[in-house]
């Protein structure tokens, strides 16, 4: 099937949003298709993690549109919020508790029959090979080990789409490896589109299937790798990342980011 004849799972029309002076997000539009790998790109600050707030309800827009699974995140939060899971770039498990704890603590949230709950907690960390260590505190699990959690609980409620932002930041390159392949493995096996952010240029060259890269707020250039890499005259994901972002290094707005993670830990005591 054509790219044209896939039905959307996000669609975000003219998205704008404000702090104060300071425009976060200027005026995007894009889609991301059904069942897609798609990775949203962009140096410190640019607006991607705005954006995922936005679109999973944590965050109105200004102005401008979005439509998630065929809901609105500002009207429909509740039927937005059951068709997606999330990843965040902080870890949101309870350390205390152990894995299955937490898995089972998710499944109660989200209202799932204590028989499917008690399957789906089992295959999830079977998955991601973590059903051994079902028993253990979080707080003794490693780096790798808490993201392959946080991927897990994030299914159990079986979305549609799954946020990851960041999903293998500070991680070595064998654990990197292996939460990819759980997500190549999820993506194939469920038809779970994947909408994620990384710095790590490799990952999105190797992963996606298509890319929409952010600058100071505003979409300078999506599409499949290879229209990207041809538009710029370039050989690698990479170098036509730097072609169109530049070399500078940049520094997010610690303020705006501040707001944000105050933001996230609201709606993260909200949930519990």
């Amino acid at each position: 099937m054509s790219d044209k004849k896939q039905q959307p799972i996000i669609k975000v029309n003219s998205l704008t949003r404000r702090f104060n002076d300071l425009v976060a997000v200027d005026n995007i539009s894009f889609e991301v298709n059904k069942g897609d790998i798609f990775a949203f790109l962009g140096p410190n600050g640019a607006g991607k993690t705005t954006t995922i707030r936005m679109l999973t309800t944590l965050l109105r827009p200004t102005e401008g549109q979005m439509l998630v699974n065929g809901f609105d995140p500002l009207s429909q939060r509740d039927e937005v919020r059951k068709s997606f899971g999330i990843v965040f770039q902080d870890s949101s498990l309870d350390d205390e508790l152990t894995a299955y704890e937490n898995m089972e603590f998710h499944g109660v949230l989200y209202k799932i029959s204590k028989e499917t709950r008690k399957k789906k907690i089992k295959n999830l960390l079977e998955i991601v090979d973590l059903w051994n260590r079902k028993n253990n505190l979080v707080k003794t699990y490693s780096g790798g080990m808490r993201r392959r959690l946080e991927i897990a609980r994030g299914l159990l409620h079986h979305p549609k789409l799954l946020f990851l932002d960041e999903p293998t930041l500070g991680l070595d390159p064998q654990t990197r490896h292996k939460i990819w392949d759980h997500i190549k493995q999820l993506n194939k096996k469920y038809q779970t589109t994947i909408f994620f952010t990384t710095h790590y240029m490799e990952e999105a060259e190797k992963m996606a299937k298509t890319i929409a890269i952010i600058d100071h707020g505003k979409i300078i250039a999506q599409g499949r790798k290879e229209f990207l890499k041809k538009e710029t005259k370039t050989k690698t994901l990479e170098s036509a990342y730097l072609a169109l972002t530049g070399k500078n290094i940049r520094e997010e707005n610690v303020d705006t980011q501040d707001r944000m993670r105050l933001r996230m830990n609201r709606f993260r005591r909200r949930q519990r």
